[in-house]
C-alpha cells in the first residue's frame, strides 16, 4: 500500500507479489485490518464486524516488505529485483 502512496503503479506491486508466490489480491484489501479477518469475512460473507486479532495487513511480516518498498519510493527496477 505504501508503494502505491509514493506513485508506483498497482500493477508493479501486484507483479512483485506474484513473483514471490503470493496472491496479488491482498492489494485490494484494507491495509488497516488483518488478512485473517478479511479472509474470514469473505469466506463467511459476514456483514457484522468480526474480532480482528491479527496484525494489520500493512504490518503483517509476509507483506510488510512490499509496503516498505513503496514507502521509500524505490524505483520499479529495484522492486522487481527485491
Amino acid at each position: 500500500f505504501k508503494m502505491l502512496k509514493v506513485g508506483l503503479p498497482i500493477g508493479a506491486v501486484k507483479n512483485a507479489l506474484v513473483r514471490d508466490g503470493l496472491t496479488p489480491d491482498v492489494m485490494d484489501l484494507d491495509p488497516e485490518k488483518s488478512l485473517a479477518s478479511q479472509q474470514k469475512k469473505k469466506d463467511e460473507d459476514a456483514t457484522k464486524e468480526d474480532d480482528d486479532t491479527g496484525p494489520p495487513l500493512k504490518d503483517d511480516p509476509t507483506y510488510q516488505k512490499y509496503f516498505k518498498m513503496l514507502k521509500v519510493g524505490l524505483p520499479i527496477g529495484a522492486v522487481k529485483k527485491a
